[in-house]
């Protein structure tokens, strides 16, 4: 079995469908691109794979578990999609902070490490409401990365990053590879995907087909 089996998924909303019988099956350790323009529902398949949704027909098993039957979320997963919300009135470092006390698997050290990483002060005293969009899209970027997840899904993660910034998470996200994670991307920016990718799908209107 595969790490992750998508199987007929289905999910119909007000008799729509926004996702039409997908089959998938992804290997542990790799890349994954995910292209599109926009509206072809690349950020409703992620939010099936995380749990957020819950399909028509169909399933999504991730490590040999149903999503939303044997258990509500991927057990070692980080996560961007659309635009994360944090604790406007509290810095950066207290907002990681705050999350990653949930499971306890690390250090303030090692929280620090991963803002430095990705271009953050963890000394600074703004508050989150005073960062640039840059500034929040890279601490969402920490929060997905900092516990080194088994499962990492990324939707538009360079949204708002400049130049030097996609350059160092890319090659975050190699290292991360190379350490056993697998990765799912969602971009506009078919030269990241290409780029990082050891293989790419594109979706439209629901349906996904590799390329």
């Amino acid at each position: 079995m595969s790490y992750i089996d998508i199987n007929k998924l289905t999910k119909i909303i007000k008799g729509n469908t926004v996702l039409d019988n997908i089959d998938l099956k992804l290997d542990k350790g790799k890349i994954y691109g995910f292209i599109g323009r926009n509206g072809s529902r690349k950020t409703m398949l992620f939010r099936a794979i995380c749990g957020l949704i819950i399909p028509t027909q169909g399933e999504v098993i991730i490590d040999g578990k149903i999503i939303t039957k044997d258990i509500d979320f991927p057990e070692s997963c980080g996560v961007i999609i659309e635009t994360p919300g944090f604790w406007e009135d509290l810095t950066g470092l207290q907002c990681l902070k705050n999350l990653a006390s949930i499971k306890s698997k690390i250090s303030e050290e090692t929280i620090c490490n991963w803002m430095t990483k990705l271009g953050l002060d963890p000394m600074d005293k703004r508050q989150f409401r005073k960062y640039s969009l840059g500034m929040k899209q890279k601490l969402a970027l920490v929060q997905a990365l900092m516990e080194s997840p088994d499962l990492i899904i990324l939707d538009e993660p360079t949204n708002s990053l400049d130049e030097e910034s996609i350059e160092k998470l890319l090659e975050i996200l190699k290292t991360l590879k190379e350490n056993g994670s697998t990765i799912l991307i969602a971009s506009h920016n078919k030269n990241d995907i290409e780029l990082l990718s050891d293989k790419i799908f594109k979706i439209d209107f629901g349906k996904v087909k590799e390329v």
